[in-house]
């Protein structure tokens, strides 16, 4: 299995911020989400490495980025940002907040489904019900967008892309430390089956996948 990997650096340590000669203006609530983090076993198509976190969102916030891989060829990618406030925040409703960008291409009979944003939208809440999760204020966008070319491009057939944005609060558990391994894995699924791949476990005929298609890589 693939592990998520990423130290504390200058530019990716989690603080988007200031920290102390002994970084002791690091929550050690939040360092323990972030070792969970970095601790957790995905599936083995998962490529995962650390990121320089976004500004501004947060006091404290830490990034991972993740490609589904087969072979050479990347079939999704997507973004998963920690933040962390100690004073708490009224729109997440507690402390933490997990935001996330993924994305991947389509084949056209699946791009034309109607009811594919609600499909989606549903492989994230299933992705984190079916590991057992606890979370609230779960809320975000499912966007669906079509190229078609012309001129001395025309010989490349027309792609659909989807991208999900969304957002939830993880719940926390003992010590206020979220389940941040069993959300990055929930993640992880949903990262997979947007690439096309059936599920880990035991196959689940009610669970739709997509054909596998290259992904847009995340900038």
């Amino acid at each position: 299995m693939a592990r998520a990997q990423g130290q504390f650096s200058d530019q990716s340590d989690g603080t988007d911020g200031e920290e102390g000669a002994d970084g002791d203006s690091v929550p050690l609530v939040f360092r323990s989400a972030v070792e969970a983090l970095r601790s957790a076993r995905l599936r083995p198509e998962l490529e995962v490495e650390s990121t320089r976190p976004p500004k501004r969102l947060a006091p404290h916030a830490y990034a991972l980025e993740a490609a589904v891989v087969d072979g050479e060829e990347d079939l999704a990618d997507g973004r998963l940002v920690l933040l962390h406030d100690p004073s708490g925040h009224d729109t997440w409703q507690g402390t933490f907040r997990l935001v996330t960008l993924v994305r991947a291409e389509l084949e056209p009979e699946m791009a034309a489904d109607p009811l594919l944003p609600e499909v989606c939208w549903s492989w994230l809440t299933g992705a984190l019900d079916a590991r057992g999760l606890s979370y609230g204020e779960a809320g975000g966008t499912v966007t669906r967008a079509g190229s078609h070319y012309f001129g001395t491009l025309s010989a490349r057939r027309p792609a659909t892309q989807i991208e999900i944005r969304a957002s939830w609060t993880p719940r926390e558990g003992r010590g206020g430390v979220p389940d941040t391994a069993g959300h990055l894995v929930a993640w992880g699924d949903l990262l997979c089956q947007l690439a096309g791949l059936p599920p880990s476990g035991t196959a689940d005929t009610a669970v739709v996948t997509l054909p596998q298609r290259r992904g847009p890589q995340v900038s």
